[in-house]
C-alpha cells in the first residue's frame, strides 16, 4: 500500500513516538509510507502581548522540533506554514491517515485520489483537544483506529455502534527489559515528571510525601520535562532531563514501583515500559491501566486520591521479597504479551479495512 500520515506537527510526545514506530514498521513490511506535517503554529501578535503583560516574556516558538521521525528511514515533509494540509501537499495513495482532531477535518476534505480515509485517535483531554472538540471528528467519513477499549466505548457512547478498529499500544522488549531481581532494602519509586495537569504529577508527589511519613528512606527517581516551582520534588529525589531510552530502561529497572497518576490518558505507554523492566505499577484508572493491572502486576488506585496512592506505596514497601518478586513477574508477563509485531498486524489490518470500506462507499455518518 501507499500510506500517507498527516500530522499537526512532529515533536517528542508519546503519540508521535507511536506514529513513528508504525511508520517505520509498515515501511519495513514493504509499504510506501509518507509523512506530512505542519511547522509549529506561531503565536499571534495579541498572544505575544498577553504573554509579555503576564510577565512571561516574548514567546520564542521554534518552527520545528526534534522527533522520533528523525531517526527512521521514512520520508517526512514539513509544509511551509501552519495551515490545513490540502491536496497539493500529499501524493496519491491507497490510504491517508489523520492523527489529531484538527487533521481529521483536513483529511476528510482531501480528494478520493489521496486514498481511503482513516483516523488514528490516541487520546483526548490534552489542552486544545477537549471532548467537545473531538466528538464531531468521530462523525466524519473516516475509519477510526484507536488504542484502548475505553476509547472504543467512548466513541460508541457518543456516535452509536460505528465501526472502530482497536490496535493497542505495545512495548519494545529489545529496548525495555530487565533480569529477574529482588526487592531493594530501601524502597524506590519512579515517576515521569510531566507538567500538564492531565498527567497528575501533583497527585503522585503528594502521595510520596504522605508515604514518607511511614516508609523509612523512601526514594524517588524521576525524569521528563524541566522542573517547575509549582511541582517541587522532595529533597532526596533524583531527577534527569530527557534521558536516552537506554537510561530510561535503567531508571525503570532501579525502581520497586512505578507511579502512573494520570487524570486522563489515551493508553499510558510508561505502564508497559515499566512492567517490561519487571517493575510493578501503581496507577490511576486512566487509559489502559484498568486492563493492564488486573492480573496482579501492580495496583489500581482511586483517581484524584493521593492518600490511596500513598497506601499502595506503603503496601509495596511492606511486601516480603518473595511477594514482591511475584508481583514483578506478573508485571513482566503482562507487558511481554503486548508486542509491536502484533500491534502492527492490527494496525495494518485496520488500514486494509479502511480501504475496503472506502471501496464499498463507506464510511458515511451524518449526525
Amino acid at each position: 500500500m501507499k500510506i500517507t500520515i498527516v500530522l499537526p506537527y512532529a515533536d517528542l510526545s508519546g503519540g508521535i513516538r507511536v506514529i513513528a514506530i508504525y511508520a517505520d514498521r509498515l515501511q519495513k513490511r514493504g509499504h510506501e509510507v509518507f509523512v506530512v506535517s505542519t511547522p509549529y503554529k506561531q503565536p499571534s501578535f495579541l498572544e505575544q502581548i498577553k504573554s509579555v503583560v503576564k510577565g512571561q516574556g516574548w514567546l520564542n516558538i521554534p518552527s520545528r522540533a526534534s522527533s522520533p521521525l528523525d531517526d527512521i528511514d521514512v520520508e517526512h515533509r514539513i509544509i511551509d506554514s501552519w495551515r490545513p494540509i490540502v491536496d497539493a501537499d500529499v501524493p496519491e495513495a491507497d490510504v491517508v491517515i489523520a492523527t489529531w482532531w484538527e487533521t481529521a477535518e483536513w483529511v476528510a476534505n482531501l480528494s478520493p485520489s489521496k486514498g481511503a480515509k482513516a483516523y488514528f485517535m490516541q487520546d483526548y483531554g490534552a489542552p486544545g483537544q477537549e471532548l467537545e472538540n473531538i466528538i464531531p471528528t468521530w462523525r466524519l467519513p473516516l475509519h477510526i483506529i484507536t488504542i484502548a477499549q475505553w476509547l472504543v466505548d467512548l466513541i460508541h457512547k457518543h456516535c452509536g455502534e460505528i465501526p472502530v478498529s482497536l490496535a493497542p499500544n505495545a512495548v519494545d522488549t529489545e529496548v525495555f527489559y530487565a533480569s529477574p531481581r529482588g526487592k531493594q532494602q530501601h524502597l524506590t519509586v519512579g515517576l515521569g515528571y510531566r507538567t500538564m495537569f492531565s498527567k497528575g504529577t501533583d497527585i503522585a508527589l503528594k502521595a510520596i510525601q504522605l508515604a514518607m511519613n511511614t516508609v523509612p528512606d523512601l526514594r524517588l527517581v524521576t525524569f521528563g520535562q524541566p522542573l517547575t516551582d509549582a511541582l517541587p520534588l522532595p529533597p532526596n529525589a533524583v531527577y534527569e532531563y530527557r534521558p536516552t531510552d537506554d537510561r530510561i530502561r535503567q531508571i525503570y529497572e532501579s525502581c520497586d514501583a512505578w507511579l502512573f497518576p494520570s487524570r486522563i490518558e489515551g493508553f499510558g505507554l510508561p505502564i508497559l515500559e515499566a512492567m517490561a523492566c519487571r517493575t510493578p505499577v501503581i496507577g490511576t484508572p486512566a487509559g489502559a491501566a484498568p486492563e493492564l493491572l488486573t492480573e496482579g502486576g501492580g495496583i489500581l488506585v482511586k483517581p484524584e486520591d493521593p492518600e490511596d496512592m500513598s497506601k499502595a506505596i506503603q503496601y509495596i514497601g511492606h511486601l516480603s521479597d518473595s511477594e514482591w518478586r511475584s508481583m514483578s513477574d506478573k508485571a513482566y508477563s503482562t507487558a511481554t504479551r503486548y508486542t509491536w509485531d502484533h500491534a502492527t498486524d492490527l494496525f495494518e489490518s485496520a488500514l486494509y479495512t479502511a480501504v475496503e470500506r472506502s471501496k464499498r462507499g463507506e464510511p458515511v455518518l451524518d449526525r
